[in-house]
């Protein structure tokens, strides 16, 4: 007898989980930085651009593979082409072990100075607390240092809320804690955007550096322009959590009839809705925090944790009343943010486990997880975000946006791209058009090179962060190889013969093997 698959318990359900995975904590610190280095309110016309050519197109992708086979991504590249199923183990297992593992640490730091907030206990130089009390930051990766004890138990604490909701089954787990945390997530961020807006020096920073347009920043005929609208498709590409198994995942739990083009516009216009929003409240606060020290906005802003974790803090800091409660506010919504990205990290690797194996969800669930805590544990030393620092940027850079190539090479040209077109159409909903063709064969594919051979020229040119060549090596070029060399050992696992039969599919009479 077939095994039934979960389903989720409704449309609502779905499309909260998949925003909840999308929306993630580069939504708040990165998406905001770009905007200002880019052109402001400029930016958004890339940004919208590389949303309807390639992020629109690659979640209809993704979607509609899911949904076709009804599997998780190793299945459901395997039933194309067996010979294509490492990629399909790639996709979930450099997103657990290449950056869940250090996802969860960041959350472990957001817990903590989400209970530092209450007493405002960083103290008024926040940069020498975070880099020196908080992390006691080494000056190299390879000097662990020891475990940061604080940073270990709140990062438990983040694997042991995933492991609760991952272990049971969908509509009972993700389902139920995305109907919460969403809801919450929108509720807390507006808030920050109320509170930020009234604040000294805010509408001003916001006026001026977030909406005014600096069209000169995006012109196509200057190298400077060209690569803002590069970084835009990056961008997108990064945010809506596409290449990592996740969406292939959630979908193949949707139902036979489902609307796949307008759930998959639902999703990307929904998280860089959220994005452009949680940019109000970034602006606002560093404005104000500029006005009251007397410095220039660009002095104030940075990217990335110290923008959450040394910025944001000196900004709280600085308000006249409520601190306290301004900063709880805040380091919550990055919990949440973070949570809800992290459990659909482990839930596409815990799903493509449970159909290669015959074993429960519960059981991959709980030995998951408890690998994950075990492989956060150097992130949580003293060198942990030096080596995140590499990982990720080895990740975002490489992994990711080769899988994502691979991925339009094997739908587009192998299956045929109008073979999963008429799956869509077929499903019901909005009907999906041939441009759709013209985006996954040619335009995404090769926005994406593009991405991949600048990222490469860069780092051939000096090495990433100045970091020793050994160290990008190890842990950026290490875990490349490693997640690959596991995702062909899985690879060659035999399936159930059960698992590799599939329905008929009358489209696939142009199937190329």
């Amino acid at each position: 007898m077939a095994e039934k698959r979960s389903l989720w318990g409704s449309k609502i359900g779905f499309l909260l989980a998949a925003i909840g995975s999308a929306v993630g904590l580069g939504n708040i610190w990165r998406f905001s930085y770009m905007a200002y280095e880019n052109g402001g309110g400029a930016f958004l016309i890339p940004y919208l651009v590389a949303l309807l050519c390639a992020g629109v197109p690659l979640m209809i992708l993704e979607y509609s593979l899911g949904h076709r086979e009804k599997a998780s991504p190793p299945l459901a590249f395997a039933r194309i082409n067996p010979l294509w199923e490492p990629l399909g183990w790639w996709m979930p297992v450099v997103a657990f072990f290449g950056i869940n593992l250090f996802y969860a640490a960041v959350i472990g730091w957001c817990i903590n100075y989400f209970g530092l907030s209450l007493t405002l206990g960083w103290g008024t130089d926040t940069q020498s607390f975070f880099f020196g009390e908080f992390l006691q930051l080494s000056d190299s990766p390879f000097t662990l240092g020891g475990i940061r004890w604080p940073v270990l138990a709140a990062t438990a604490g983040a694997w042991a809320i995933c492991w609760t909701i991952c272990y049971r089954e969908v509509s009972r787990g993700i389902e139920k804690a995305s109907m919460i945390f969403m809801p919450l997530l929108v509720i807390l961020t507006l808030i920050l955007v109320g509170w930020s807006l009234r604040l000294d020096g805010a509408r001003e920073a916001i006026r001026e550096f977030y909406l005014k347009a600096d069209l000169s920043k995006i012109a196509l005929n200057t190298a400077e322009g060209r690569k803002v609208w590069v970084a835009a498709f990056g961008q997108i590409f990064f945010t809506l959590s596409l290449g990592f198994g996740i969406m292939i995942t959630y979908a193949s739990y949707l139902p036979k009839k489902t609307d796949i083009t307008g759930n998959a516009l639902t999703t990307c216009i929904l998280n860089c809705l959220y994005s452009i929003i949680a940019g109000f409240a970034v602006f606002g606060t560093i404005g104000f925090m500029a006005n009251a020290k007397g410095v220039p906005f660009d002095e104030a802003i940075t990217s990335g944790p110290g923008l959450a974790f040394v910025v944001y803090p000196e900004a709280i800091n600085q308000l006249p009343i409520l601190n306290q409660l301004f900063g709880a506010l805040f380091f919550l919504v990055l919990i949440v943010a973070g949570i809800s990205s992290m459990i659909s990290l482990t839930e596409a690797f815990s799903c493509s486990i449970c159909d290669k194996f015959v074993i429960s969800r519960q059981k991959a669930t709980t030995i998951i997880c408890s690998l994950g805590l075990i492989g956060s544990i150097p992130f949580t030393t003293r060198a942990g975000l030096l080596i995140l620092d590499i990982a990720d940027h080895f990740i975002n850079n490489y992994a990711l946006i080769i899988g994502g190539i691979l991925e339009c090479i094997l739908i587009g040209w192998l299956l045929k791209s109008q073979v999963m077109r008429r799956h869509v159409n077929n499903s019901g909903g909005i009907r999906l058009w041939p441009v759709w063709d013209i985006c996954i064969r040619v335009i995404t594919p090769a926005v994406l090179l593009i991405m991949l051979v600048g990222a490469l020229l860069e780092d051939f040119t000096r090495a990433y962060g100045a970091y020793p060549i050994k160290a990008l090596l190890l842990f950026g070029g290490g875990i490349l190889f490693v997640t690959r060399l596991l995702s062909f050992i899985l690879s060659h696992v035999p399936w159930r013969p059960e698992k590799l039969k599939t329905k008929h599919h009358p489209e696939d009479e142009n199937l190329l093997t």
